[in-house]
């Protein structure tokens, strides 16, 4: 069977996943320790997952696996891409990824069962949003702006009707930040949003991360 290396945490790998899951192709799951350096770079020549191992190959980059995969029977992600979303996730990353990283470092990831494999994480993270107790010190008006953003989203999204077929690489990209989102304890998810998010998270198989949000 085909391996998906991968970290829970990571959007890129939550991409990869989704494909396997919304075309119903089974692969086994391997998570890998945050610190763990020598696997990927013995497999693609970097440490980045996710990572696909298939016939004794391995192949990096989300985008590529999730193209690969999608050439498997019919295409699944054929709806045109929309700029409007690939613009929205581009105003949100951010802000989000500042509130993101924080919680995921603190959240009882496999990939941070080891103390060095969250120490890694931590010092390597801490580097671009300053010390993480401080970003929590921001307390709730800090998550206003994602609030703001989340309602801005619920007037893109297409009538829930729309997500039970064909999919496009915007439900790719997108799930894959809102269940970033979803560790952060506090939003509000209008309607449409939150339609939006448990439709991809029961079509792909993925959790989102409500029940661990800090």
């Amino acid at each position: 069977m085909r391996k998906l290396y991968v970290y829970d945490h990571c959007p890129f790998c939550i991409k990869a996943r989704m494909i396997f899951g919304l075309k119903n192709i089974p692969v086994e799951l391997v998570v890998l320790q945050n610190d763990d350096e020598a696997t990927p770079i013995g497999m693609i020549g970097q440490k980045m997952l996710p990572i696909l191992e298939e016939n004794g190959h391995y192949m990096g980059e989300s985008l590529d696996i999730i193209a690969h995969i999608d050439q498997e029977g019919a295409p699944l992600l054929t709806v045109p891409a929309r700029p409007e979303i690939s613009d929205w996730i581009s105003r949100s990353s951010s802000l989000l990824y500042r509130q993101f990283l924080p919680r995921a470092a603190a959240a009882p990831f496999p990939e941070f069962s080891t103390t060095s494999g969250r120490a890694y994480f931590i010092r390597k993270k801490e580097a671009s949003t300053g010390p993480f107790c401080e970003v929590f010190n921001e307390g709730t008006e800090a998550l206003l702006p994602l609030n703001a953003l989340l309602e801005d989203l619920s007037l893109l999204l297409p009538e829930p009707s729309a997500l039970q077929g064909p999919l496009s690489y915007d439900d790719i990209h997108l799930f894959a930040h809102l269940h970033s989102f979803s560790i952060i304890k506090g939003l509000t998810y209008p309607a449409a949003v939150e339609s939006y998010r448990q439709t991809l998270s029961k079509r792909s198989g993925i959790p989102l991360l409500d029940a661990i949000a800090v």
